[in-house]
């Protein structure tokens, strides 16, 4: 027999879902304007440049299954540190959100009164 991916849960004797063991991961992502943190690994600040389309890898750190920190590090440094956290997920395709302006405008024309 399989096991089973749920357990009782103490009120009323419903099924809950088994809590999820997370683990430590990292991400790339574009380096914002306005970003003041520091490199894990050179300890050089993580700099927006307007010229340069730089990125940094952004890593959640999770202690025995539980979230403990984030690091930081520009993506060479990650690569250079040998990708603590496993490879860098690129980020994810993203679509355009539209607007207010763009909700509003799209809105059919109200009926002409009868």
């Amino acid at each position: 027999m399989a096991p089973t991916t749920t357990r009782r849960s103490r009120a009323g004797g419903r099924a809950a879902p088994r809590s999820r063991r997370w683990t430590s991961r990292a991400v790339l992502r574009a380096i914002e304007p306005g970003s003041s943190v520091t490199c894990v690994e050179c300890g050089e600040p993580v700099k927006f440049r307007a010229k340069v389309k730089a990125q940094q890898a952004i890593c959640n750190v999770y202690v025995k299954g539980v979230w403990d920190r984030v690091e930081h590090y520009h993506a060479e440094c990650y690569t250079t540190a040998g990708a603590p956290y496993g490879e860098a997920q690129p980020p994810a395709a993203t679509t355009p959100r539209r607007g207010a302006a763009a909700s509003a405008a799209a809105r059919p024309a109200p009926a002409p009164a009868a």
